[in-house]
């Protein structure tokens, strides 16, 4: 089976793609490029250090959103990407380029959404004396972080939990679940039938495939390889 080409969008430190690069030998994918809005993102460096074709398009270089997400798209165009994933991209995307891409662009967003959408959700949690908090792969559609899920990953929150420790665990289950949603999708596992998201043909409950912060890497091995 060839691996599916995947273009990733960032705008800061690139955590999240160096962990998409670390599993990229063993996966069903390739990232073919990596686009960024600010020229002094750190995640251009990861990219280059994997040899990877890196680009900044700077937004500050156009007048409007619309204008800049235009530009955007007709340079990915050409690279026929299976996937566009967002990897800590810091803009809310137009509809034209959410529709072009309709099907293949996928985020993972620092909340169990349908909760706490937008920014800010370690805060918004906390304050919300939610007694868990976790993250979720998804599916991106016009409306912001309200696309079908794909896979939840959570933790319980601790009574000693403050903005810092929630977004640092968060994180690193993040740096997870991304590689093994994106394993799927692109060995075919992921589907949709019915507006449903299914895994192995089998459809997922609303909030997508849930696994659990303790034992998470056992989780993650288990789930890569199909039964």
């Amino acid at each position: 089976m060839s691996r599916k080409r995947i273009v990733v969008l960032l705008s800061g430190n690139g955590s999240t793609l160096q962990a998409l690069i670390d599993h990229q030998p063993d996966a069903h994918y390739e990232i073919i490029a990596v686009f960024s809005n600010r020229p002094d993102a750190y995640g251009l460096k990861r990219a280059a250090s994997a040899n990877i074709p890196n680009h900044i398009i700077d937004h500050n270089d156009f007048a409007e959103r619309t204008a800049f997400d235009q530009h955007l798209l007709q340079v990915i165009k050409p690279l026929n990407p299976d996937y566009v994933v967002l990897a800590g991209y810091m803009r809310i995307l137009t509809l034209a380029f959410v529709q072009y891409f309709s099907g293949k662009l996928i985020n993972i967003h620092p909340s169990l959404l349908p909760k706490h959408k937008g920014l800010k959700t370690y805060q918004s949690a906390l304050d919300s004396d939610d007694n868990e908090h976790g993250t979720t792969v998804h599916f991106v559609t016009e409306e912001l972080d309200s696309g079908a899920n794909i896979l939840q990953a959570s933790l319980p929150i601790n009574a000693a939990d403050t903005i810092e420790s929630l977004e640092q665990r968060v994180k690193a289950m993040e740096k997870k679940i991304y590689p093994l949603a994106l394993d799927w999708l692109s060995s075919g596992r992921i589907s949709t039938k019915n507006s449903k998201v299914c895994l192995d043909n089998q459809p997922l409950p609303k909030q997508g495939y849930s696994v659990q912060e303790e034992n998470l890497d056992r989780q993650c091995q288990r789930l890569l390889i199909k039964p």
